[in-house]
């Protein structure tokens, strides 16, 4: 990403006032009310954007170096912002398993619906068309079509599962089901990324002033030191947000439960959260006009749910499961219940990225109608979870 976009020292005032937010959280306040769990969610959250920050800054100081373009850059360091996100992911994962499995598919739907509308924010042509960048109908629709096809098999597995109860007790995604699906959207998303610096990083053809290589300047390039001292130091921070974050969640969902709300509506919350750095990641690039930028956040939010913060969820709760940190069903391998909110969060992203390959794989383009299809069908999604929890 631009030097310019995090050159400030916007991280290091959310990093010290979200370390005293969770200190004040956790020596002040020992009862789990609703008091703690907003000092914790807030202060962890600040963290975790703060490492975040870090993260990209060390991706970013990488890119400049090896003259990546905007949009490569970009994703890059997009990836980059996942590694706190799953580190928070992670205690969230053992303080509530099963929404935190679901919190991490809706993710993929609320990405969608900021894909949509961030494209309503972009420049149009006089027929009311987003251009979108080339690499990103090059290789991110292939993703598309790809998770819409991952979605679509395993909702459906799901479904014949538990219809056919193929196992006894519970119907339920065990241990090794999970480690299986979680190496295979790995290895899409290696693939992916591998291609992408390939076929974009070294040879592509500038399509505007922005989207220029990153690193044409060499005073600017930052030292190797100080990209590992970014990258080692927002890795470590992580963990205090991440596990902050992860007892806010322990606690938003029992007390929902305690005031009558369904367990669905808190995790639609989490999901908004965990969302919320890719947010201002989208709005900070587009509002200095580096919508290449923008874009591959945006879409880097959507396509990295499946083949990379979905998988690594996966081998995460198999491997809490095996060493006993979460208590399988049934006292079995099983992990994740098959039920209607696990099946309907998995099986309904299946047109959420189907609508997305469809709106910018035909023209590269994505008008008016193809913007409101994607904000619509997260809105359905959510008024069946919520209504039907």
């Amino acid at each position: 990403m631009s030097s310019d976009t995090h050159s400030g020292r916007q991280w290091l005032w959310l990093l010290i006032g979200g370390l005293t937010l969770v200190a004040a959280g956790n020596v002040l306040v020992p009862d789990e009310g609703w008091l703690q769990a907003i000092l914790l969610g807030v202060g962890g959250l600040m963290v975790v954007f703060a490492s975040s920050e870090m993260m990209i800054k060390a991706v970013d100081g990488y890119a400049r170096r090896k003259k990546m373009n905007a949009f490569v850059a970009g994703t890059m360091a997009g990836l980059s912002s996942n590694i706190p996100e799953l580190v928070m992911l992670a205690f969230v994962l053992l303080a509530t398993p099963r929404i935190g499995f679901i919190v991490t598919v809706l993710t993929l739907h609320v990405g969608a619906a900021a894909f949509g509308l961030y494209c309503g924010a972009l420049p149009r042509d006089v027929e009311g068309n987003a251009q979108m960048p080339r690499p990103l109908v090059g290789l991110s629709t292939d993703l598309y079509a790809a998770a819409a096809g991952v979605f679509f098999s395993l909702g459906v597995i799901m479904l014949l599962m538990k219809a056919f109860a193929v196992r006894e007790g519970t119907a339920a995604l065990n241990v090794t089901d999970l480690y299986v699906f979680g190496v295979i959207l790995l290895a899409i998303q290696a693939v992916a990324v591998t291609r992408l610096v390939k076929r974009f990083s070294g040879e592509h053809v500038p399509a505007s002033a922005e989207d220029v290589p990153v690193g044409d300047e060499e005073t600017r390039l930052m030292a190797w030191g100080t990209i590992a001292a970014f990258g080692l130091a927002g890795l470590v921070v992580s963990v205090i947000g991440g596990h902050a974050v992860g007892e806010f969640a322990g606690i938003l969902v029992h007390k929902l439960e305690q005031a009558g709300y369904s367990e669905m509506f808190g995790a639609i919350i989490l999901s908004l959260f965990s969302a919320s750095g890719a947010f201002i990641m989208i709005g900070t690039a587009h509002l200095q006009k580096k919508y290449s930028i923008a874009m591959a956040n945006a879409s880097g939010a959507i396509t990295q749910v499946p083949f990379l913060v979905l998988p690594i969820a996966m081998i995460l709760l198999a491997a809490f499961t095996q060493s006993g940190l979460i208590p399988a069903i049934d006292g079995t391998a099983g992990v994740i219940p098959i039920d209607i909110h696990t099946t309907s969060a998995i099986l309904l992203g299946f047109p959420s990225m189907l609508v997305l390959w469809k709106a910018v794989q035909d023209d590269g383009k994505v008008n008016w109608v193809e913007t409101s299809t994607m904000v619509g069908i997260f809105l359905l999604v959510i008024y069946l979870l919520v209504a039907h929890g």
